[in-house]
């Protein structure tokens, strides 16, 4: 699976299915709760997602904030 245009092939991991509503949410900044992410990746957020949000950088964003007091991530456009 590659994200359109890039024509860079892309392993699947547990979280493709956030990286995808992420990349058609298309907006700049936004933040997801917790259990929003698990809703959208059916599986929880855990200490995995460090390394795995490196992957965000190939569909265009990446994580400027994670609060684990708040159970929040928030999410940046790259540009």
């Amino acid at each position: 699976m590659s994200p359109p245009g890039t024509g860079k092939e892309i392993p699947v991991s547990k979280y493709n299915s956030l990286w995808e509503w992420i990349k058609d949410n298309n907006s700049d900044n936004f933040s997801l709760l917790f259990d929003e992410i698990e809703k959208i990746a059916g599986v929880p957020v855990d200490h995995s997602f460090l390394t795995y949000k490196k992957e965000m950088q190939e569909y265009g964003y990446r994580v400027v904030k994670i609060s684990m007091k708040n159970k929040e991530i928030s999410f940046e456009k790259i540009k």
